[in-house]
């Protein structure tokens, strides 16, 4: 088995057999991926993301109730990365949706944690605009070397956590119990900093995977089906950085 992402979007064997399964497509475009088109998409992305988070804010505050923006927002967003995942070549359309669904749910999570203790929000913005810029800064310059045995690793680890998280939440549906990962106990906060150190671990993976995209010459709206699959990742660091930044809070 050869380990490369853990984000389900950006596996190596997706983007080889989409190219190779799409030649034809290539050949009569004469377009393939390039990471200045996939980092354009990821723009594109990311304000279509900010506006509609910034619209169930401020219908949230107006009186809506965050729980339909969040929940709807999360589910219909979880639908569109299966439907993406399972048909790339669907990504041109999903990709876009799925910013603005995901939006709608970041800005609803965002107003609940920011009635509760304000000014995290924007702590946790800025903690990961910084993450994500440092991690971008390190694999730009090399200094670090995303190997095999890094991304079996960081996949390792991903897996994990995920499965630790499902488990948890199966299990608190059956018993009555509070997961160790939740209240704001050492313990709790020292799971949120590893969960966020694995999520940054993950940008590299995904940095990785856009610039092997390309230089394999996968098709065009591969751009989107990898400025997704980067989306997920922020978001999941974004989350856990309100996550952890709302334990610390609730210490004070």
């Amino acid at each position: 088995m050869e380990f490369k992402s853990s984000n389900p979007f950006l596996k190596t064997k997706k983007f080889e057999n989409t190219s190779r399964t799409n030649e034809h497509v290539i050949t009569a475009d004469h377009e393939t991926m390039t990471v200045s088109g996939t980092i354009n998409k990821s723009f594109t992305m990311l304000l279509m993301l900010l506006s509609t988070a910034v619209l169930s804010w401020w219908l949230i505050n107006n009186g809506y109730n965050p729980m339909v923006f969040t929940l709807g927002g999360g589910i219909i967003g979880f639908v569109l990365v299966l439907v993406a995942s399972f048909k790339p070549t669907t990504a041109p359309y999903t990709a876009p949706a799925y910013a603005l669904f995901e939006g709608l749910f970041i800005g609803g999570i965002s107003a609940v944690f920011e009635a509760m203790y304000p000014g995290l929000v924007i702590q946790a913005v800025s903690a990961t605009f910084v993450t994500f810029l440092v991690c971008f800064a390190l694999y730009k310059y090399k200094i670090v070397k995303v190997t095999e045995t890094f991304k079996s690793v960081v996949v390792g680890a991903t897996m994990a956590i995920f499965a630790f998280y499902l488990i948890s939440w199966v299990t608190s549906l059956f018993i009555d119990y509070q997961p160790i990962h939740h209240g704001n106990s050492l313990m709790s906060i020292g799971i949120s900093v590893f969960v966020i150190i694995i999520a940054a671990l993950n940008l590299f993976l995904d940095f990785d995977m856009i610039e092997k995209g390309a230089k394999s010459a996968a098709p065009k709206f591969m751009e989107w089906f990898a400025a997704m699959g980067l989306m997920i990742t922020l978001v999941w660091l974004y989350v856990e950085f309100l996550r952890l930044l709302s334990k610390i809070s609730s210490r004070d």
